[in-house]
């Protein structure tokens, strides 16, 4: 599936938000509660998948530029 680049660029950041987002309904619910450390949880992997997707494209776009094999390049 093709997305447009700045939707594509905004999807760690995304992950990100929904981390934190999943953490504080987590907090504001209380941590005595079952759902609370679903949400926490969720969080905790959501803020770990965000960081993820970044570390890899940036590795990816790094050993791009090193090996002159960037789209601006081939063309």
């Amino acid at each position: 599936m093709w997305l447009p680049t700045p939707l594509y660029e905004l999807i760690p950041r995304f992950w990100l938000v929904l981390g934190f987002l999943f953490i504080a309904y987590g907090i504001y619910l209380g941590l005595d509660l079952p759902p609370s450390l679903g949400a926490l949880i969720m969080g905790f992997f959501c803020i770990v998948y965000g960081i993820g997707i970044a570390l890899i494209r940036s590795r990816h776009r790094q050993t791009e530029s090193e090996n002159g094999d960037s789209p601006a390049t081939a063309q």
